[in-house]
């Protein structure tokens, strides 16, 4: 059903800092003239019967800024130029152009999809959509300015990571438990046991239809307290007592956005998988070198193999000597390749050390962030106490991950104990793994280095494509894939992580190739259940918003609304 035309956004606010590329006069493009095969995405083009090649990130952006005038913008967007930016229309979201850009396309859908359905129905007045534009730009600023207060560095590499960790060892626990007694406690009442989560009780239990209502309840009730809780302390008081307005920014987020996400297939075992798969192939695609297709073939014949004056190489009457001349030079070969990469490692290493030396300490900047931080949230955590990058969680989830202690316990714990030195020598000079150590300041500087603020649109984009193909809610009941075929998609799950290991390092292990294939799809039935998968996203999830609103753990949602002066 056609929408009916809006009125423009005029009480929105544009962003200051940037100015108008167009004046009036020359407006006379209309984006409501676009076709509807330019407002395809790239997650449209994959799926579709036909090959089609996939938009380029630039021309992707435009179907996403025509997209969001015609549903923010809709008077605007049948007078405006295609050139006129989206930040002279909509206030920002945040200090990145290219965040915004995400973030506004996620509002324009969940606008289209969940007010244009009804709200166009009564009115043709826009002021309801501007309020829920403001609400949200008003708490992306607000979240914003938390996250550069906190320690990025201890939630992503210490603080998720044990959540990580936990979910491995209790999967792994409570599975084989279940296969060597006889208890009649299924695998999943052992794994809550053992990692609850109170948006997961009761576990459901297939002949108990009662059960699986009530826990759907449950999740829905956890999801509507955690966004309630976070409004009531990111929103302005005037826009909090809205309650028509709070309640239906806080179902967009709660049920649009995390329960299709979470709540939905994402949390399926055949889905990570197939995410797995789609990220390997990226970092493999992005580390093979690029042709052109118009490279040069070289012939290595000699002149006189090129005359017929010599028998070609393959026609030799001598296997036993090329065989040999073929294993001495794979050894030459591969000895010079090796050699070369632990030289040109050597020199990127030697690097890094010699520049994170001259930089500033991790205290200092903890210091900083320590004294910056608002009132509210240096009352829940007053002293900052830095821990060594090298004793963080990550390195322990990769161990348990492999299964070092089991397979290889000498390798194991020769890398504990090489880890206990570098943190607690008793000699000084050795101790280059300690907080403000020579090889704590050199990860700290891996770490800002490579974790930036540029890979946070592609990770908007993956989640947008992901959660709302082809900009628009995904099917209602999608069929998900039979038994067997999430075996193979398991199964190639596996080979893909195998291609990313040399050959060496399954001969090392004693291991043939198919051997190590069936040992990775072994580790990978972890992610196998949508139920356990949930327990760790919503542990997850519950983590980052304590750490950026630190208020929520203390206080629950009425306090929080009372402290504002709302009581409901």
């Amino acid at each position: 059903m056609t929408q009916p035309l809006l009125r423009p956004p005029t009480t929105l606010q544009p962003r200051p800092k940037a100015n108008p590329t167009s004046s009036s006069s020359s407006i006379a493009s209309q984006i409501t003239a676009k076709t509807p095969q330019q407002s395809r995405t790239p997650s449209e083009t994959r799926h579709s019967t036909s090959p089609r090649p996939s938009l380029t990130p630039a021309a992707s952006d435009r179907v996403n800024v025509a997209f969001i005038r015609r549903v923010l913008c809709p008077q605007q967007s049948s007078i405006a130029n295609d050139t006129w930016p989206i930040n002279e229309l909509l206030p920002p979201l945040s200090s990145s152009n290219e965040v915004d850009l995400q973030l506004y396309t996620i509002i324009a859908i969940v606008v289209k999809e969940l007010v244009y359905s009804w709200y166009g129905k009564i009115t043709p007045d826009q002021a309801f959509v501007e309020e829920v534009v403001r609400i949200v730009a008003h708490c992306t600023l607000a979240v914003e300015g938390r996250l550069r207060k906190i320690d990025l560095e201890s939630l992503l590499l210490d603080e998720i990571p044990e959540l990580v960790e936990s979910h491995v060892l209790a999967y792994r626990i409570s599975h084989g438990s279940a296969q060597t007694s006889e208890s009649s406690n299924s695998p999943r009442a052992v794994y809550h046991e053992l990692n609850p989560h109170p948006a997961m009780l009761p576990v459901p239990e297939p002949s108990l239809e009662t059960s699986i209502a009530q826990q759907s309840k449950n999740e829905v009730d956890f999801r509507q307290l955690l966004v309630q809780g976070a409004l009531a302390i990111l929103l302005p008081t005037e826009d909090l007592e809205n309650a028509c307005l709070r309640t239906l920014v806080a179902d967009a987020v709660a049920e649009t956005i995390l329960g299709k996400s979470i709540g939905g297939r994402v949390c399926d075992g055949w889905f990570v998988w197939t995410s797995i798969t789609k990220l390997v192939d990226e970092v493999k695609a992005h580390s093979k070198p690029r042709t052109t297709g118009k490279e040069i073939e070289v012939d290595t014949r000699s002149r006189l193999e090129k005359f017929g004056l010599l028998s070609e190489r393959g026609d030799d009457t001598r296997p036993a000597t090329n065989g040999r001349r073929s294993t001495l030079s794979e050894i030459f070969w591969r000895v010079l390749q090796y050699g070369y990469l632990t030289v040109i490692s050597l020199q990127s290493v030697m690097v890094g050390l010699f520049t994170a030396s001259s930089e500033a300490r991790r205290s200092c900047w903890s210091k900083t962030t320590a004294v910056e931080a608002p009132p509210a949230q240096s009352t829940v955590a007053p002293a900052v106490t830095l821990r060594p990058l090298l004793d963080f969680k990550i390195f322990s989830l990769v161990s348990t991950m492999l299964d070092l202690s089991f397979r290889m316990p000498w390798l194991s714990g020769s890398l504990a104990l090489m880890q206990h030195h570098l943190i607690q020598s008793p000699l000084t000079l050795l101790r280059v793994g300690a907080v403000d150590g020579l090889f704590d300041q050199y990860l700290h500087h891996l770490l800002v280095t490579h974790l930036n603020a540029s890979l946070i649109p592609p990770i908007l984009s993956t989640m947008r494509t992901t959660l709302f193909p082809r900009n628009a809610l995904p099917p209602p009941t999608p069929d998900p894939p039979s038994p067997e075929q999430q075996s193979e998609i398991r199964r190639h799950c596996a080979e893909t992580l195998c291609s990313l290991f040399p050959a060496m390092l399954s001969q090392a292990a004693g291991l043939s190739r198919q051997q190590l294939i069936q040992e990775v799809e072994g580790e990978l039935d972890v992610w196998g259940d949508a139920y356990l998968n949930k327990h760790l996203a919503y542990q997850i999830l519950e983590l980052v918003v304590v750490r950026v609103l630190p208020e929520m753990g203390e206080k629950g949602v009425k306090e929080l609304m009372e402290a504002r002066g709302i009581y409901t």
